[in-house]
């Protein structure tokens, strides 16, 4: 039995975009988590930056992210190779990238908080209803 599945909690970097790429769209990701250690008595943090890749009706919503969102995904991490395009410096011939097939998002981010009046008119009502 095989297991391949990624999940992270992290912000997102900069605005999602929308890409096809023979007739097929979807979505990229960049996510940026962070970890922290204790180095000579003072903690040093590394932000690591993930590449997402969102198809189908997914991609769609993925679409709408905007930077800074917060999220949760889900996916399996794929290696992918291939030739860069020439910019007259010497290359090597092929590289290789590793992304997460995104298959499941959660948006973390706290819902906005309410105007006064709809705080107030909500602080007035019954408490079965309010729950």
């Amino acid at each position: 039995m095989y297991q391949n599945k990624v999940t992270l909690i992290g912000f997102l970097g900069n605005d999602a975009e929308v890409r096809t790429n023979d007739s097929r769209s979807f979505t990229t990701l960049s996510v940026a988590t962070k970890s922290s250690y204790k180095k000579d008595g003072q903690y040093v943090a590394h932000t690591e930056w993930h590449r997402c890749v969102v198809f189908g009706k997914l991609a769609e919503f993925a679409g709408t992210l905007r930077k800074g969102a917060h999220l949760q995904i889900e996916g399996e991490l794929r290696s992918r190779v291939y030739e860069p395009k020439k910019t007259g410096k010497k290359q090597p011939e092929k590289k290789t990238i590793w992304e997460i097939r995104v298959n499941s998002i959660l948006k973390l981010d706290r819902a906005e908080k309410a105007s006064p009046e709809e705080q107030e008119a909500e602080a007035q009502l019954p408490l079965e209803a309010a729950a």
